[in-house]
């Protein structure tokens, strides 16, 4: 199956429904297949079709157009600098390129986005190859050049049929989208509002205010963000916040603190909270902690439950998660390990590298962690990222969270540094909320964890470096560290 099928039905059952709203313009499923006909017909010669934009109207219709046309769709991250954007054109041409910006790269043909509209009907046969590459994601790169993910139209398709009911949507709600279009969640929500019959109200820059002035505005009852965009709202909002349209907030994209969504869901009471953990490799979610699950963490004494709402759920049902050692041996429950997942809709494929599937199918994810008792996972980092101190592999995880319960400490990250004794020690790095002396923080890493852990230099920063998806780039934070 090709993702374009999930068009092809939303607009024979409900093709005068809004797909896609953006300021005061929207398009119906209708128009937003004609569209998608006018960009596939654009193609020769198999070029691909690149994305280089902020979120707008022609987005959805370049996804589909990609899958009509029978190649892959290749959105861009317009935030690199242009030696970035020029490696990245290079390693995807010869290709289509819609953009705002002037791009003088040899084998990319550049039409500006706001040159096609719905009124282009040119009628266009499909592929329908499901073993063709739908989509190619550039990896977000936080530890190194990024890598190009590539999701067939079976992974798509098989995310979606797996945990989205068709038509489930009433023709009232909608979800306000503020992630770009080169993040998973931003080509995941495309493709499961047009299955659900949701429409998608687009937010291109996202501030806190700007996204409660859209939800009221248009009534909305959906929406996605990551940490820091939830965490800039509940900063912004601390006391009096009315959305009475909201129903349903989901969350991923990188580590959610604690204090975090316990001051949202105190904020927002009546609405539903989601974790939705997944990786560019697995075309989303592959855990989910769901509204439920939040509230009786929330509401629970018993710690063990409690800590829940620092997990991030359970698998989903078309998804098989097990944790592994670094010898390959299975992991008892609470014992820390790498997180291998299996499903149709992991790809595990990357262009120019392969597949990474092992024999059995199993995708090793990178990230460390456990599962309780009842099966909940529980991330505590990048593999990448442990600090390995004289042959002892230290979790910066498990420092970042005793730090972080200090009063007054806003943000934290721990990381290797060079040592001459140990091989690395670890660095810490804290946006502290007013003046703390060193030494506390020292004691309670002693108090809480052991000496080994305990930093051999801290600094303090007025913020630390995200990424526009929420992830922390701990290079970054390395590079910092490096005299």
């Amino acid at each position: 199956m090709n993702i374009y099928l999930i068009l092809q039905m939303a607009v024979e059952a409900m093709g005068e429904r809004e797909a896609v709203k953006l300021n005061d313009y929207s398009i119906t499923f209708s128009e937003l297949n004609n569209m998608s006909k006018s960009v596939a017909s654009l193609v020769k010669n198999k070029e691909k079709i690149g994305f280089l934009s902020e979120n707008n109207l022609l987005m959805p219709a370049a996804l589909f157009g990609a899958a009509i046309a029978g190649v892959e769709f290749v959105p861009l991250n317009y935030r690199l600098s242009k030696e970035q954007l020029n490696m990245q054109l290079k390693r995807i041409s010869p290709a289509i390129l819609f953009t705002d910006e002037d791009i003088m790269v040899e084998g990319i043909r550049t039409i500006g986005t706001n040159t096609l509209t719905f009124d282009d009907i040119i009628e266009i046969g499909y592929h329908s190859d499901d073993e063709a590459v739908a989509v190619e994601l550039f990896t977000s790169g936080t530890t190194g050049e990024p890598k190009s993910a590539v999701l067939k139209h079976k992974n798509l398709m098989a995310y979606i049929l797996g945990t989205v009911e068709f038509m489930s949507a009433e023709e009232e709600e909608s979800v306000l989208l503020s992630v770009p279009p080169y993040h998973i969640a931003g080509i995941a929500a495309v493709l499961s509002s047009s299955y659900s019959g949701r429409k998608i109200v687009q937010l291109p820059n996202f501030s806190a205010q700007a996204w409660t002035e859209l939800v009221i505005q248009e009534k909305i009852t959906n929406a996605f963000l990551v940490p820091t965009m939830l965490k800039r709202i509940v900063e912004q909002y601390s006391e009096d916040l009315s959305l009475p349209s909201l129903k349903n907030v989901a969350y991923g994209g990188g580590k959610m603190p604690r204090s975090v969504i316990e001051r949202a869901m105190k904020l927002l009471p009546n609405v539903n909270f989601t974790n939705a953990y997944g990786l560019t490799e697995t075309s989303a979610t592959i855990c989910m902690l769901g509204p439920e699950d939040h509230r009786s963490a929330f509401n629970s004494s018993d710690i063990l439950i409690k800590r829940r709402l620092s997990s991030v759920g359970r698998p989903i049902p078309s998804i098989e998660l097990i944790i592994k050692d670094d010898e390959g041996k299975i992991c008892l429950s609470e014992e820390l390990g790498n997180v291998w997942v299996r499903g149709e809709q992991v790809s595990g494929e990357y262009k120019g590298i392969g597949s990474k599937l092992d024999s059995e199918g199993w995708f090793p994810t990178k990230d460390r962690g456990f599962l309780d008792n009842d099966g909940y996972l529980f991330i505590d980092g990048r593999a990448d990222d442990i600090i390995v101190r004289g042959g002892e592999n230290i979790s910066p995880g498990e420092i970042e969270d005793v730090v972080r319960a200090h009063p007054m400490v806003e943000d934290v990250a721990a990381v290797a540094v060079k040592d001459t004794e140990w091989g690395e020690a670890v660095g810490l790095v804290i946006v502290a909320k007013c003046h703390i002396n060193d030494r506390e923080i020292i004691e309670l890493i002693k108090r809480k964890l052991r000496s080994s852990r305990v930093p051999s230099i801290i600094k303090y920063m007025d913020e630390l470096p995200y990424n526009e998806t929420g992830k922390l780039l701990r290079r970054v934070i390395r590079d910092n560290f490096a005299d």
